[in-house]
């Protein structure tokens, strides 16, 4: 009896897809709503990123400055970021590191899974409904900038952080950059840079 050749998911899923771009004839086309589809995600992301950093981007560790930022700057050294400038004087760290770290690939995949569907759910508004398949997170070509503020509290030192995505190279899609982070990264990140800077430190951190 003749077998059937084996076919893998993948080349399946790759087959279907050229077919897809074939029949849509390379969605997305209209740069105008591709541009409105891109505005209106960075914006959505743009008032979450905003409450989250409200409820976790400051915490108080029971440690002076003096001990406080060179422990913030090994945390961050540790999660693959790199030093790009300091104010000693005024507690400020700036790093930044190739996206989408501080998360690895895995946890970037996490990420996608939480907040793909949200983002091209508000693409297809916009684009259409097949088009918007096309819409993902591609972490190639940007990096991750995060600045690190260390100021005196009662308590010892309130540390700060914000996060934001900075274009080195276009997107392999050639569709358009947000600026802002996906929301499920952004607390991820957060969690883990919090983490290491702990475990740096030796403390445990409160909310301000």
């Amino acid at each position: 009896m003749n077998r059937l050749p084996r076919i893998s998911l993948a080349r399946v899923r790759a087959a279907s897809l050229a077919a897809l771009v074939v029949f849509c004839g390379g969605c997305p086309t209209n740069p105008i709503k591709v541009r409105d589809a891109i505005l209106e995600v960075n914006e959505t992301f743009r008032v979450q990123y905003e409450s989250i950093l409200a409820q976790q981007g400051t915490r108080v560790f029971p440690v002076r400055p003096d001990k406080a930022l060179p422990g913030v700057r090994a945390a961050l050294f540790q999660l693959g970021m790199h030093m790009e400038s300091q104010d000693l004087g005024l507690g400020y760290l700036s790093f930044a590191s190739p996206a989408p770290r501080p998360l690895n690939m895995q946890e970037w995949g996490q990420v996608a899974q939480a907040d793909l569907p949200m983002m091209r759910e508000i693409a297809a508004r916009h684009v259409g409904l097949v088009p918007s398949w096309f819409i993902s997170f591609e972490p190639e070509g940007l990096e991750i900038v995060l600045n690190a503020t260390v100021l005196p509290a009662a308590a010892g030192s309130e540390i700060s952080l914000t996060m934001r995505m900075r274009q080195v190279t276009p997107p392999p899609s050639g569709i358009p950059r947000r600026e802002y982070a996906p929301p499920t990264g952004v607390r991820m990140g957060l969690d883990k840079i919090w983490g290491q800077i702990e475990r740096e430190l030796g403390v445990k951190s409160h909310s301000p």
